[in-house]
């Protein structure tokens, strides 16, 4: 691939994580809410650290199969618009059904991990990064034979953990800044009067990622 195409992709990833960090349904209200409790900033810091580990499962929970299916080279085409139709079902699913899993609210508080997991998970975040990873995992200069499948599928699990790591650490950073700005100078009365809601524009986000999966395939 050409190098701006590769950069252009891992800008993108990036961006998907600043995007993640961003919305509060990923976490971030989490931490503040936690350094309010236990009155310390260490406490914000610890939080962030556990809904990232639960974030980084997600995503490599969801690129790693796809990095064992790519040794099918001979299908690779049909992955990548199998993989595009699915980020974009869900999207308009969760265009249909407006309503949050309830099992998210039976998580205790204590387990951030484990709750940032099943939000990733039951939002689509992974499913959103599918297209880039696979639009990462050049194919061309291999053949088909099994030296080049073992080789193909070491290379694209090690690509499947740097896209997950450089996408948390982004939207750690993003949700980090945001959790600290409103712990440092709003407090919880930002959080209960300044609540902002951004699922339609995270389906169509996901319909329009898909969208690009395809195209790029074809």
């Amino acid at each position: 691939m050409e190098e701006t195409s590769v950069a252009a992709l891992w800008w993108a990833v990036i961006a998907a994580g600043i995007y993640h960090g961003v919305n509060p349904g990923m976490g971030w209200p989490l931490s503040v809410s936690a350094a309010l409790f236990e009155q310390k900033r260490s406490a914000l810091f610890r939080a962030l650290g556990l809904l990232a580990l639960g974030h980084f499962l997600a995503m490599a929970a969801i690129l790693l199969p796809f990095s064992a299916m790519f040794v099918l080279v001979e299908h690779e085409r049909e992955i990548r618009i199998g993989a595009g139709a699915l980020v974009i079902a869900a999207g308009v699913y969760l265009l249909i059904n407006r309503r949050h899993p309830r099992a998210l609210s039976r998580v205790k508080p204590t387990r951030l991990a484990l709750w940032s997991f099943l939000a990733a998970m039951a939002h689509g975040a992974g499913l959103m990064l599918v297209p880039l990873y696979l639009g990462l995992c050049d194919i061309d200069a291999l053949d088909t034979g099994h030296r080049a499948a073992n080789a193909l599928m070491t290379s694209n699990f090690l690509t499947a953990l740097q896209v997950a790591l450089a996408h948390t650490v982004a939207m750690t950073l993003a949700g980090g800044i945001i959790a600290w700005g409103v712990y440092t100078w709003m407090g919880l009365k930002f959080l209960s009067k300044a609540w902002f809601n951004i699922d339609i524009l995270w389906a169509l986000s996901l319909i329009a990622v898909g969208l690009f999966g395809i195209w790029t395939a074809h």
